[in-house]
């Protein structure tokens, strides 16, 4: 018996730490969801904010050795892949150089310092918190922004970092450290604003809409942003996270219809990954999947037969492609064959999409 409880004396903690977990966890997404409808920009405002501003030229920094991305697909991180972006970045694994990286979120903690300071190659790393326009558009933050090396964007909500973010010097800013070839990243939401056609959930709960309802009517709580990060190789795209977990074929399904629909695109390709993954790809546009899961390529090619407000979608042959951990697909030159092919009639799955 004496032996038993210091058993359930562990077990307790255990539990204690887990329910304060889940509690800090849900007050913050509370306290997320809560924000949204406190801000001054409303969804239909997103899309009209300002241009990007020029900013003023700083000393010269040095050139590196990207430009690459890290689009993470949720839950627990692919580390791997944060030092990938690193080791590329920064011009090898055996590179003497070292890098600054600065996280980017707008709610939150600084615990990925600890986590990033300790890969290799790692000079720095800072945290910004920045939950305003006025934030994005201080000098002090811009400017740690641009001497960054690598840029990654924590999960939180993709519509908050849109209304506090676009058409801010802080834009401008990550795109600086691109186009020197430095790395940016993200996961969940962080990953899904670097896609060309975002779907911004500014229309929805933090969480968005999920497949059912996005397929009986594809525009209902749903809308997108354009015109944020412009990053070579994500053209024509849509990043979608979290995909197995929260069955979220059928709604980039929807999504991919809207933007041919909307004449955003003659052919729209979604970027779908699975939680505990991520989907780096190199200066060159070649793409590889890291960590434990899978990632989806959904293509749509021709126009949707059915695609409108109020009505369940109809769209044929959507061709896909599941892309194991460990492999690789180039987004220059899609494959043309290893594809299946799937189609939603009138709301409804033809088979089982994955």
């Amino acid at each position: 018996m004496t032996k038993a409880f210091p058993n359930i004396a562990k077990w307790l903690k255990n539990l204690g730490t887990m329910l304060l977990k889940m509690g800090t966890t849900f007050i913050t997404h509370i306290t997320a969801n809560l924000r949204r409808y406190f801000q001054d920009i409303v969804p239909e405002d997103v899309d009209s904010l300002s241009p990007v501003p020029t900013l003023p030229a700083l000393p010269a920094l040095p050139h590196l050795a990207g430009p690459v991305l890290n689009l993470g697909g949720g839950g627990p991180d692919v580390e791997a892949a944060i030092q990938w972006m690193i080791h590329q970045v920064r011009g090898g694994t055996n590179c003497a150089t070292k890098v600054n990286v600065v996280v980017l979120r707008t709610y939150g903690n600084h615990d990925y310092n600890r986590v990033i300071y300790d890969m290799k190659g790692v000079k720095s790393v800072d945290t910004l918190i920045i939950s305003n326009r006025n934030d994005a558009n201080r000098t002090e933050i811009v400017d740690k922004i641009r001497r960054a090396d690598v840029i990654f964007v924590a999960g939180g909500d993709q519509c908050q970092y849109i209304r506090n973010w676009k058409g801010t010097k802080l834009e401008a800013a990550v795109n600086s450290v691109y186009a020197r070839g430095g790395g940016v990243g993200g996961t969940s939401a962080g990953a899904m604003i670097q896609s060309e056609f975002v779907y911004d959930a500014c229309a929805s709960s933090e969480e968005g809409i999920e497949t059912k309802d996005a397929l009986e009517d594809p525009y209902q709580d749903i809308t997108f942003t354009y015109n944020f990060f412009k990053w070579r190789y994500l053209g024509g795209t849509i990043v979608d996270t979290h995909f197995d977990r929260r069955k979220r074929m059928g709604r980039i399904m929807a999504f991919i219809a809207r933007q041919i629909q909307d004449g955003k695109a003659k052919r729209a390709l979604g970027i779908a990954i699975s939680e505990e993954t991520s989907v780096v790809i190199d200066k060159y546009g070649i793409a590889k999947v890291m960590g434990r899961g899978a990632a989806y390529l959904v293509l749509g090619d021709h126009p949707p037969e059915i695609c409108k407000p109020r009505t369940p979608l109809t769209f044929h042959d959507y061709k896909i492609w599941r892309i194991p951990r460990g492999d690789t697909f180039d987004l220059k030159n899609l494959p043309t064959k290893g594809y299946y092919l799937r189609s939603v009639k009138r709301g409804r799955f033809s088979s089982d999409p994955y």
